[in-house]
């Protein structure tokens, strides 16, 4: 698997708690996509993309390092993604 549909890899990524709260996010503009406003959740994203997700008061910044089949626990969701604020820091 090498890309997958934005709002399913928002939540396996375990950024939000529901698949339909990802497409809601990203409907609502609070999601962009190496820095392109994306408004479709299903707008597919594929390895290396860079994820700027808007939430609540704080932003994430989220490169996309793998894709899962499933949604898995905290474990199995770190390894979809490198937190870039993390490595800034």
């Amino acid at each position: 698997m090498d890309r997958q549909r934005l709002d399913k890899w928002l939540w396996h990524a375990r950024v939000v708690k529901a698949r339909t709260s990802a497409a809601e996010l990203v409907e609502r503009g609070h999601v962009r996509i190496n820095g392109v406003r994306e408004k479709s959740p299903g707008h597919v994203v594929k390895l290396g993309d860079v994820v700027t997700v808007g939430l609540d008061h704080s932003v994430r910044v989220l490169k996309v390092t793998g894709f899962s089949e499933r949604r898995g626990d905290a474990t199995a969701a770190r390894v979809l993604f490198e937190d870039l604020q993390s490595r800034a820091e």
